[in-house]
């Protein structure tokens, strides 16, 4: 009887023990994974932003967004616009293009901007692309992506497929595997 009381007091601080040690563990592990997750806060952010772009006095481009974070000092720095942007875009003769997207993000080290839900760019003679996603290199001035995207001009005719590049003047436009309807303007 003696041995059996030992045995069952021995086996609840064993019991004990193993609880404690697990429990232990597991915050450590909390720990450990928080440790290892990178945390980005930003070092600016503005609500309604109002941005005009100006060369040699012009307007070239106004960019409108409801929130814009900026993380510059990050070791890739990039600035996000998570609640959407409106770009209006003026042409040496002064027409108007827009590009809306969803969200936003410019990469300042590869000037790259990544557009991303119910992406749309209207140009001022009534072309329309329309895509979920669509990269723009500033440098080279070229939209890309490879996602599926529909391209309607003035005169109703329209191209679609997945992937498309093309300049910021719709003058080059290079198409993956696309399918539509061309319409000949006299």
């Amino acid at each position: 009887m003696l041995f059996n009381t030992i045995k069952y007091g021995l086996s609840l601080v064993v019991a004990a023990v193993v609880a404690t040690l697990l429990f232990s563990c597991e915050s450590n592990f909390k720990e450990v994974q928080k440790i290892n997750s990178v945390s980005f806060t930003p070092t600016g952010e503005a609500d309604t932003l109002n941005l005009k772009y100006t060369d040699s006095g012009k307007v070239k481009a106004i960019l409108e967004s409801p929130k814009m974070l900026d993380y510059g000092t990050l070791k890739y720095p990039f600035t996000e616009f998570p609640k959407g942007v409106h770009v209006t875009l003026y042409d040496d003769q002064n027409q108007k293009s827009y590009v809306d997207a969803n969200y936003a993000i410019s990469y300042a080290k590869t000037n790259i901007i990544d557009l991303q839900g119910n992406v749309r760019i209207t140009s001022s003679d009534g072309k329309l692309l329309q895509t979920e996603q669509l990269y723009y290199d500033q440098k080279n001035e070229w939209f890309f992506t490879e996602k599926h995207f529909k391209y309607t001009d003035a005169a109703g005719g329209y191209l679609e497929g997945p992937g498309v590049d093309f300049s910021k003047d719709f003058k080059v436009f290079n198409m993956q595997n696309s399918s539509g309807q061309v319409t000949k303007l006299n």
